[in-house]
């Protein structure tokens, strides 16, 4: 299998990869933090972009590369002065940077993700040593356009090892007018000499308006239950997109339709539901209502140690929740279900154990939860 058969590992199924969106919604703090920098002239060469997966740290990092590799290095004062200062990082679509960027042939970017493994039949499950070594070559060849150079690495939670410390090597002495953009879901994972050379640019999740407008880019249709949305997705487009995709509200919807009737369980509906997940065609549903489920635990451990109402993903949530979870015992009790019921059922889905059954079998382990919790 050729590696142009092989999918991209930073591109979300069903949408467009993020050096094909034109506008990023949400996070115009880190837009002004860049902004500013680039107007000093102290650029930071290196750049930790920081936040939950899945709203808009790649599209930023694209979004960046964009302005960096069509803006040119050196200002002419002119006869009129100097230009004014650029206000935001848009880049019209007829500058040539744009087009060699979504065809990934511009020759002043470097993108850094994972490749295929050795037998070239599937994807690596890590960013290996030798997609950081490219970076030798290509700093090392002649700066065309502009003069600047930038890598985006997506992401760098995926580094093994000898591609972390290969990388720091690079970050130690960059070549000047270089720019390194390295996007980390999980920035406490990187080595610590990673971070202290990176200047962090953190990201926040976003609210409903601007999620909708992402969505509406990607080119999902977003439902009129958008604050729902939101508040289940985290905030992250990506979620958001697969929860559409997947029909993640209606499912969170059946499983608290569950959870409503403990401590005396809803068999049919126990069975229906963990029926989906059986065979190959229900492996998605299966991973989904794990997910979903660690959600609905989480919100029941905090609305319980709180006392204070959550925003609702469904009508009528919070009733629900209060009910189940009147105070801080019955807290505890949730968050010490929800530390091991999903981890349970996803180590027996390793050892190839029926998904059906094991799906049903937390609703058994739920139902004897609330069936034991105090009251108070």
């Amino acid at each position: 299998m050729s590696d142009d058969a092989l999918p991209e590992p930073d591109r979300l199924d069903g949408a467009p990869h993020p050096r094909e969106t034109a506008a990023l919604f949400g996070q115009n703090a880190a837009e002004a933090q860049f902004l500013a920098a680039f107007n000093t002239g102290r650029l930071p060469h290196g750049w930790l972009l920081s936040g939950p997966k899945g709203i808009g740290k790649a599209s930023f990092a694209w979004r960046a590369a964009r302005f960096l590799l069509a803006t040119p290095m050196v200002q002419d004062d002119g006869l009129f002065g100097a230009p004014p200062a650029p206000a935001s990082l848009d880049i019209g679509d007829e500058h040539p940077v744009v087009p060699r960027l979504k065809a990934l042939s511009e020759p002043g970017l470097c993108l850094i993700r994972r490749g295929p493994r050795p037998d070239g039949k599937a994807l690596s499950d890590v960013i290996r040593v030798e997609e950081v070594r490219r970076l030798k070559n290509f700093f090392q060849m002649s700066a065309g356009g502009n003069g600047r150079r930038v890598v985006i690495v997506d992401c760098a939670d995926e580094m093994n090892p000898n591609a972390a410390n290969a990388l720091l090597k690079e970050l130690e002495e960059p070549p000047a007018d270089a720019v390194l953009f390295l996007i980390a879901h999980r920035p406490s994972g990187l080595l610590p000499t990673i971070r202290s050379r990176c200047r962090v640019l953190r990201f926040q999740p976003l609210g409903a308006d601007d999620l909708r407008a992402a969505l509406q880019q990607t080119g999902f249709a977003p439902p009129p239950e958008m604050g729902g949305l939101a508040e289940l997705a985290g905030g992250s487009v990506g979620t958001a997109a697969r929860l559409l995709s997947q029909d993640g509200l209606g499912l969170y919807a059946d499983l608290l339709r569950l959870l409503q009737g403990l401590p005396r369980l809803d068999r049919p509906l126990a069975l229906q539901l963990a029926d989906a997940t059986a065979g190959k065609q229900g492996e998605d549903r299966f991973d989904l209502t794990l997910n979903l489920l660690d959600t609905a635990l989480a919100r029941l451990a905090r609305r319980g140690a709180s006392g204070m109402p959550l925003p609702e993903i469904v009508q009528d949530e919070d009733a629900l929740l209060a009910r189940l979870s009147p105070g801080p015992l019955a807290a505890r009790g949730w968050a010490d279900l929800a530390a091991s019921l999903t981890q349970r059922a996803r180590r027996g889905r390793a050892v190839n154990l029926d998904p059906a059954a094991l799906t049903f079998d937390m609703f058994l382990e739920l139902d004897r939860q609330a069936a034991t919790l105090p009251a108070a």
